[in-house]
């Protein structure tokens, strides 16, 4: 009698194939990591990561416009939604994931923290991202966020012998344990003042008065406090400097790229499937957060001389620039927010690649002055990092100029036309930081004198670090990120399609 009562979800295996691939692939790095041997720990075991996160885009584009709904038990619409939405999040998600891997394919993190639980924790955060962007329940929200958080709190913290990596931790867990506290409560009074988990229901719950009853509001206020916390929405954007430069960089280009676009992946899908008929309630909220968080995280980094901290303070900013594709709920809205996700992957790993290749070849560590004179002795970090800056400041001919193009676009055609304002007021802002950087590189003499060598000893002025260090993966990453930048800024309508499709997997106009 009870078990004919229950009903048992019905479970589309390849529809959940994206998502099993990296927790499969956290299964196999984990036990591989157990096994003696060098080789193995510090060679398979990365390959093994990125085969895992290759697995995921493969499984992806094999499920690409087959929209449908997973898990989906009696009298349910579905835990979670693939759609092409969710696995743009997805695709965006797994190359930060093989760039991340590839950065920390020689770093100390893995080897304090032991390889196999470094990579498995990461391989767990991207499978709870993905999660996150396809949550169609409240319950399945709150978990992906969860699967997503927890696996992160121990990544910061995982250069277990340096300080500023434990406090980073330490840090990031309490003030994202706050975060999830207040998410958490949103949900419920969502909940409370619905009557229902399933977004479909939400929305269909929502109606008349109800779209102002004091126990919605206070559910959407706390939920979007919550995912602000995750996007580093300002004011909630204050753990991010700290974080950001105490974590190994490896780490914090995972954090930057992977999951921002988990969070704005659930913020597209619940204001704009969910809270859509609330619309007029919670939209001038959210774009006066966007507003304030533009300039909150343009002047902030205007002062900065840590490279990690003046990328933090430029994710908030970007925040602020993908708030205005939320807010507008229009197709071209999803589109514009979905296609500066992808560019901003190629800008900041090309970024945080040089960041990183600085800090193993200089004494300097992340200052900006570890760039002076690097156009001179190592124009392939210097290109792309310039590339990297002048996109993030939105100049013509990088993919950033297109990125910020179309959420202006996306924010005039929703009746937010002084938003778009902002965002070129904020551009404008952030030249003074930006530019900084290039002027550094390419303007100011080499500091040849503070090359270290492997092994943390001196290297005298004028030896040649490319070849004493065999980071090539490093280099890699930040020539691809780099040309990524000018391919899709000349040639930017094949990512465009792509967010087209995703922009119209939610049926919006």
């Amino acid at each position: 009698m009870l078990a004919a009562a229950v009903s048992t979800p019905k479970i589309d295996w390849a529809g959940v194939s994206p998502i099993l691939a990296l927790l499969g692939g956290s299964l196999i790095v984990l036990m591989a990591g157990l096994l003696r041997g060098r080789f193995i720990r510090e060679q398979l075991v990365p390959f093994f990561t990125v085969v895992a996160f290759g697995a995921s885009i493969g499984l992806g584009v094999w499920q690409w416009d087959e929209a449908k709904d997973l898990f989906v038990a009696k009298g349910s619409h579905g835990a979670m939604r693939l759609d092409d939405l969710t696995l743009m999040i997805a695709f965006i998600v797994s190359v930060t994931g093989i760039g991340a891997t590839l950065l920390s394919w020689r770093a100390l993190a893995p080897r304090e923290a032991a390889h196999g639980e470094y990579f498995a924790l990461m391989l767990t955060s991207a499978a709870g991202m993905v999660i996150l962007a396809a949550a169609q329940n409240l319950v399945t929200l709150f978990l992906g966020l969860e699967l997503l958080s927890i696996p992160l709190y121990v990544l910061c913290a995982t250069e277990m012998r340096r300080e500023r990596s434990l406090e980073s931790g330490l840090k990031y867990l309490i003030i994202g344990s706050v975060g999830s506290a207040t998410f958490l409560y949103g949900l419920a009074f969502i909940y409370g003042g619905t009557g229902a988990t399933d977004f479909a229901d939400i929305a269909g719950s929502i109606s008349g008065d109800i779209a102002k009853d004091p126990l919605l509001l206070t559910g959407i206020g706390l939920t979007i406090v919550g995912l602000g916390f995750k996007a580093s929405v300002a004011p909630f954007h204050q753990w991010t400097p700290d974080v950001y430069e105490g974590a190994p960089t490896p780490v914090t280009a995972w954090m930057a790229v992977a999951t921002k676009a988990a969070a704005f992946g659930a913020l597209v899908r619940i204001f704009d499937v969910a809270l859509i008929d609330a619309h007029d309630v919670w939209a001038p909220a959210v774009a006066a957060l966007a507003a304030i968080t533009i300039i909150v995280g343009n002047v902030g980094a205007l002062g900065q001389s840590s490279l990690k901290r003046l990328m933090a303070w430029s994710s908030v900013a970007q925040a602020g620039y993908l708030l205005a594709g939320v807010i507008v709920v229009t197709r071209l809205g999803v589109q514009a927010t979905i296609f500066y996700l992808a560019i901003y992957l190629m800008m900041n790993m090309a970024a945080f690649a040089v960041i990183i290749a600085r800090e193993r070849e200089t004494v300097l560590g992340d200052d900006i002055s570890a760039l002076n004179g690097i156009g001179a002795t190592r124009p392939l970090l210097a290109w792309p990092m310039t590339l990297a800056m002048l996109s993030l400041a939105g100049l013509p001919a990088t993919a950033g100029f297109i990125g910020k193009f179309t959420l202006i676009d996306a924010a005039a055609d929703g009746g937010y036309t002084w938003l778009g304002i902002v965002i070129v007021v904020g551009s404008m802002i952030s030249l003074g930081y930006y530019l900084r950087v290039v002027a550094a590189m390419w303007m100011r003499p080499a500091t040849g004198a503070e090359l270290v060598t492997p092994d943390g000893a001196p290297r005298l002025a004028g030896a040649d670090p490319a070849v004493e260090r065999g980071d090539w993966e490093v280099t890699a990453v930040a020539v691809l990120a780099g040309a990524a930048i000018v391919v899709f800024g000349v040639i930017p309508s094949p990512l465009l399609n792509l967010a087209a499709d995703a922009g119209r997997s939610l049926g919006l106009l």
